[in-house]
């Protein structure tokens, strides 16, 4: 009777061990849309059919501004910046969390060795790599996520290289430098600069179009986005906008750009056929970033002060949904298909 019943015990634990494995695998794929609340030092995980945070992970007690997901939604990447803005005085993060998306939980921790602010952080269209702006160290640092060891830094040679941009291509990368004023033009290949371009007193997130002729970054010292050629990496005009700008996403059709106007508690549509505003739309308080369905039919709006995520119809720019989040949402991204 002994043997019997522990032979069942065995077949029941294994049971159950392959059913948190499906269970695991299955929800691997789930569409999530990823925000990094800084307040609480959490990444919520905000289910885009709901339309609600379904779960909240603690990083560690530390502060993680950004987020990306992994090709297949599996795991996160969150970079521990620390508990101060950029280029203000406060603690030095040196960590990039590792977070398994099913079982919803840090798995691995990676060590730069020292504070750089680690910030934004992307995922290389191409070879597969991570890319992580490292401020400190005025470099992106490049990391294989496979094997969570760090393969190359490319130099920015500018202070407070905040976000980054990558072309679609995965040749150029362009980092917002954001006490400079200036964008450093990036060969990924080479791991080198081509160019660094001075683009306003200060500038704040950066963005590229869908064709990645051009990017754009805000200036913050006047109401107005600036705009650069890529193929000759020159200024073009400006574009007007109705307060300060802050971040920016272009819908996958490449004719908006979606910029948050975080004083103003507005979104700026802009119209990249007309290169000038076309709509704002009402937000609450400190809207940050902006994250676009793959679909187009969705453009998700962190705003800070608020603990809200603001979801947007782009069919008809209105605010279908306002998203309880945990308190400084900024940082998004898209898991899953």
């Amino acid at each position: 009777m002994r043997f019997h019943f522990l032979l069942a015990l065995v077949l029941i634990v294994a049971m159950s061990s392959n059913v948190s494995v499906r269970a695991a695998n299955d929800n691997a794929g789930q569409p999530l849309v990823l925000v990094a609340n800084k307040g609480d030092h959490t990444l919520g995980l905000i289910d885009p059919n709901a339309g609600r945070q379904i779960a909240a992970i603690d990083v560690g007690g530390v502060t993680g501004h950004e987020v990306i997901a992994s090709r297949d939604g599996r795991f996160a990447y969150v970079p521990i910046y620390g508990n101060s803005g950029v280029g203000q005085p406060g603690t030095d993060g040196s960590q990039l969390a590792v977070i398994d998306l099913p079982s919803r939980k840090v798995v691995h921790t990676l060590d730069f060795g020292s504070g750089v602010r680690p910030h934004c952080v992307l995922l290389g269209p191409k070879d597969g790599l991570l890319y992580v702006t490292t401020e400190i160290d005025q470099a992106v640092t490049v990391i294989d996520p496979g094997t969570l060891k760090i393969v190359g830094k490319i130099p920015s040679t500018q202070p407070e290289s905040h976000m980054l941009a990558i072309s679609r291509d995965g040749r150029r990368g362009y980092t917002a430098n954001v006490g400079p004023g200036s964008v450093s033009v990036l060969d990924l290949e080479s791991r080198k600069v081509i160019v660094v371009i001075k683009v306003a007193p200060r500038i704040q997130r950066i963005a590229l179009s869908i064709d990645d002729r051009l990017a754009f970054t805000a200036d913050q010292s006047k109401p107005q986005l600036a705009v650069i050629d890529t193929a000759s990496n020159q200024l073009r005009a400006p574009i007007a906008l109705p307060s300060i700008g802050y971040g920016a996403a272009p819908t996958p059709d490449g004719r908006w750009l979606v910029v948050p106007l975080r004083g103003a508690k507005q979104v700026a549509v802009v119209d990249l056929h007309a290169m000038k505003v076309a709509r704002t739309i009402d937000v609450p308080a400190e809207p940050q970033e902006v994250l676009i369905s793959p679909d187009g039919r969705a453009a998700y709006v962190s705003c800070d002060a608020s603990k809200k995520v603001a979801m947007i119809r782009t069919s008809d720019w209105t605010v279908e949904k306002l998203i309880d989040a945990g308190p400084s949402a900024d940082g998004l991204a898209w898991a899953g298909k």
